[in-house]
């Protein structure tokens, strides 16, 4: 029974891979994407989303940043997800010698690591960059709001 009950948990872990390692290459893609906005927002945009009325540019701040957020967090998981996966299969091969198949498993472990490390790392970064920028236009055009009323 318990046999039975491992090795049908272990094909469903087995049938995570291939989806866990598309989900991280389209959050890469996306992590890309969403960098190159962050940096358009510091150089040039913020003149663009000043003439926004506050609470627009409020709910645009929100959306954005917990998109960097959801990078931060979501990349890291699915990376040790990926490394967790092929390590089964590999330690299992190394147990029967295969050491062709234990180094294709560790590649793939250290690669889904890496890409996913890397995905949270600038989720972190445009996250904090965008915090820093919302924070200050926000209070300029609250600081300008008062002045004027």
């Amino acid at each position: 029974m318990t046999t039975s009950l491992d090795q049908a948990l272990h094909a469903l872990v087995g049938l995570l891979l291939w989806p866990v390692i598309a989900a991280l290459l389209s959050l890469a893609f996306l992590a890309v994407l969403d960098a190159g906005l962050a940096l358009g927002e510091r150089v040039g945009g913020a003149a663009r989303l000043a003439r926004l009325k506050h609470g627009t540019l409020e709910n645009l701040a929100r959306r954005r940043i917990a998109r960097s957020d959801l990078l931060a967090k979501i990349g890291p998981t699915l990376g040790l997800m990926g490394t967790l996966i092929p390590l089964g299969p590999g330690i299992a091969a190394l147990g029967r010698g295969d050491f062709m198949a234990l180094s294709q498993a560790v590649t793939t472990a250290f690669d889904t690591t890496i890409v996913g490390l890397a995905v949270g790392l600038v989720g972190y970064l445009t996250g904090r960059l965008r915090r820093h920028g919302f924070d200050l236009l926000l209070s300029r055009l609250e600081q300008e709001g008062v002045t004027h009323a």
